[in-house]
């Protein structure tokens, strides 16, 4: 495993992000609309980064399912930035109602 990384960023967001790619699963909070099958770049304590193909809105609700071990959290997206690759990365703030899937 990685070691963690401390960032502490100018919008006041700060703590220690584990670089970590973990298969996932996202949809929006209701499970209304489709599930994407995708990975996180980092997680901490409170969140994740998570890769999408979408543009995400921030406060936004989604679930995110990590596949390794069937847990599944509800979160709000913090932010959603374009990768230079192609596609978005968002931050997940998770509320910590984690449920076995």
């Amino acid at each position: 495993m990685a070691a963690p990384v401390s960032i502490s960023r100018s919008d006041g967001r700060s703590g220690r992000r584990i670089p970590q790619i973990l298969p996932a699963e996202l949809s929006l909070a209701d499970e209304s609309g489709p599930k994407e099958r995708t990975f996180t770049e980092n997680v901490s304590l409170h969140g994740a980064r998570v890769v999408t193909v979408r543009r995400w809105l921030p406060e936004t609700r989604v679930l995110v399912a990590f596949l390794r071990n069937g847990v599944r959290s509800e979160g709000s997206v913090a932010y959603c930035q374009r990768k230079e690759t192609g596609g978005f990365a968002i931050g997940v703030e998770l509320s910590g109602q984690v449920q076995a899937a």
